[in-house]
């Protein structure tokens, strides 16, 4: 009980991050006919075009990598104390806003990559909290 006192901040911004990218991966296998379709639109005039499928795919391992590191994170933070999955957890999925962050500026969506700067600030926090 004193490791999840003591780690209580962090283990939260872990729960966010996994509600993020555990969603996210999900609803990436769950519909991903939908999700590529509406990615093909989305960024129809730009060099991605042609990129969508393999681009989608390699968001959802890195989303699955940051959620899975996130989640044994919690379980190395609440049993031994130790932030180092954590904070890979909190690195990957920094890793997964910036390639998000990217495409959303390459397709001029200014206000979903807005949107990715808000999650970003609370990843990059995540990652401070844990390396301290």
């Amino acid at each position: 009980m004193h490791n999840l006192t003591t780690n209580i901040t962090e283990i939260l911004l872990l729960l966010f991050l996994i509600i993020t990218f555990g969603q996210s991966g999900y609803d990436k296998i769950a519909d991903w006919k939908g999700n590529v379709s509406w990615l093909k639109e989305h960024f129809a005039n730009t060099m991605f075009k042609n990129l969508v499928p393999l681009s989608v795919f390699a968001i959802l391992v890195i989303e699955l990598i940051a959620a899975v590191l996130c989640i044994w994170g919690i379980v190395e933070l609440m049993s031994n104390n130790d932030p180092v999955y954590a904070l890979w957890g909190a690195v990957i999925s920094c890793i997964a806003l910036l390639a998000l962050l990217f495409g959303q500026r390459v397709a001029k969506d200014y206000d979903g990559a807005r949107t990715i700067a808000i999650y970003f600030m609370v990843a990059i926090f995540t990652v401070y909290m844990l390396s301290k």
